[in-house]
């Protein structure tokens, strides 16, 4: 039985010992996370901002160090911006459907794992818009609403131990199509293409229980997981 509502966010502040544990509950994540970071260029210019949104526990930050970016980091969860803080993210404790941030003042953003979260979706969309310069970049991965994501991410996935049980609310897993026409009404064009983690990482996480031997990589399909790449274009 769960203790919590399914997609509470206070959960995150009780697994907050899973965001850097070898082989956590996490460990998935750091493979997003890597994944998110490979298609982020260097910053074409000293001071460019990049915007984490629902950064987490800064899992992003080791893989964007050397790119050049301030590394601005917005989440609701303290426990995790403290952890975040520690790996150089400069730290907003916010909600991403009311950034703390001007518009047009992010050169990237990145919404890591968190469009499945969020309960006003065409809100955070507009948000994340906002922020955005004109000609920027944003780097995303969420989870599709199929009957396929929802078996492997919820029933399969907390039985397994691919996700902590309750961390997912099935009900606000994101079509594809949604979402480009979401980003598409605020003037930015997304791309999708499905993502898949490594089996040979997966077997070695959940059976032998040894982190950092996955990664993310394409798949023929977005049925369960996918990654976007948008530009925002001037109107």
């Amino acid at each position: 039985m769960l203790s919590m509502q399914r997609n509470d966010p206070r959960q995150y502040d009780d697994l907050a010992a899973e965001w850097w544990r070898p082989a956590g509950d996490f460990e998935l994540l750091h493979w997003l996370a890597a994944a998110r970071a490979a298609l982020i260029p260097p910053a074409s210019a000293p001071g460019r901002i990049l915007l984490d949104a629902g950064c987490g526990g800064g899992l992003l930050a080791p893989h964007v160090a050397e790119k050049g970016y301030r590394h601005v980091g917005v989440d609701l969860g303290v426990t995790g911006l403290e952890l975040a803080g520690k790996e150089g993210i400069s730290c907003v404790n916010g909600d991403v459907t009311r950034l703390p941030l001007r518009s047009g003042s992010a050169d990237v953003v990145v919404a890591g794992e968190i469009l499945e979260h969020v309960t006003d979706l065409p809100g955070t969309v507009a948000e994340l818009s906002r922020v955005l310069k004109p000609g920027g970049l944003i780097v995303l991965d969420t989870v599709n609403d199929t009957v396929l994501s929802r078996l492997i991410t919820v029933t399969l996935g907390e039985r397994l131990g691919v996700a902590p049980v309750g961390l997912h609310d099935p009900d606000l897993f994101v079509p594809p199509s949604r979402l480009v026409a979401e980003f598409a009404r605020h003037g930015v064009t997304v791309r999708i293409r499905g993502v898949r983690p490594t089996i040979s990482g997966l077997f070695k996480w959940l059976v032998l229980r040894r982190g950092s031997a996955g990664r993310i990589v394409p798949a023929f399909s977005a049925a369960v997981l996918y990654q976007g790449v948008g530009t925002r274009h001037d109107r």
